[in-house]
C-alpha cells in the first residue's frame, strides 16, 4: 500500500472523509523552534493533504500529516478549513517548479514538493476544489501557471484517454463485426452453393435412374 493510500485509510476514512490529493513536502526555510521545546521525535515525512467529507453539505479541509522515522503510523498535526485559506503562491508562473506557499488566517508555510509534477497536480486539484466547494471567500492563487487554473485539465485528460480507449475498442469491435459479417456471408453462400449442388446432383441421379 502506498503512503497516500495509507494516509487516506488511517487518517481520513475513520472520520468519514476521503482524500482528494496529497503531496509530500519539506520546508524551504527552517521553522524557528522555541528554546524550551525539547524532546523532538527525530526525522519525519510531511504530507499536505486535501480531503472532503462524505456527508452533505461537503466540507473541504487541508491537513498536515506526519510520519515519524521508525513508525508506520501517520499523525494528523494541523488542519484548516478551505475558508481559512487566504492565498496559494505558485512561486513561478512561467515554469514548472516544486516550490509553493500556503497562507492561512493564522499560519504561513513555505514548502517544496518532491517534484514539480506533484506540486502542479496538488495545486490544480486544490484550485478546482476551492471553486467547487468554497461557500465564502475564495483564496487567491498567485504566481501560478495558467494550466493549473484552467479547470479540470487533469480530469479532462483522463476523460479524453478513456474516451479514446472506448473509441478504439468500439472501432475494433466494429471491424471484427464486419469481418464476422463477411465470414457469415461467405458461409451462407457456400451453404447455398452446397445445397444447389446437392439438388442438382439429386436431379441428375433421378434422371439416370429413369
Amino acid at each position: 500500500m502506498s503512503a497516500k493510500s495509507a494516509i487516506n485509510k488511517d487518517v481520513f476514512t475513520p472520520h468519514d472523509e476521503r482524500m482528494l490529493a496529497a503531496v509530500q513536502v519539506k520546508r524551504r526555510t527552517k521553522k524557528k523552534i522555541p528554546f524550551l521545546a525539547t524532546g523532538g521525535q527525530g526525522d519525519y515525512m510531511t504530507f499536505i493533504c486535501l480531503s472532503v467529507t462524505n456527508k452533505k453539505p461537503s466540507h473541504i479541509s487541508i491537513t498536515k500529516v506526519k510520519q515519524f522515522q521508525g513508525s508506520s503510523a501517520f499523525v494528523k498535526r494541523s488542519q484548516w478549513t478551505i475558508d481559512q485559506l487566504q492565498q496559494v503562491n505558485g512561486i513561478d508562473p512561467n515554469r514548472d517548479c516544486p516550490e509553493f506557499d500556503l497562507m492561512f488566517d493564522n499560519a504561513f508555510d513555505q514548502w517544496v514538493a518532491g517534484s514539480a509534477g506533484e506540486k502542479c497536480t496538488f495545486v490544480q486539484i486544490l484550485h478546482h476544489s476551492c471553486q467547487r466547494y468554497s461557500s465564502a471567500r475564495k483564496p487567491e492563487f498567485v504566481n501560478c501557471q495558467s494550466k493549473l487554473l484552467g479547470g479540470n485539465s487533469i480530469l479532462h485528460s483522463a476523460a479524453d484517454s478513456v474516451t479514446s480507449a472506448v473509441q478504439k475498442a468500439s472501432q475494433a469491435l466494429n471491424e471484427r463485426g464486419e469481418r464476422l459479417g463477411r465470414a457469415e456471408e461467405r458461409t451462407a453462400d457456400m451453404m447455398n452453393s452446397a445445397e444447389q449442388f446437392s439438388v442438382t446432383a439429386h436431379k441428375l441421379a433421378m434422371k439416370h435412374k429413369c
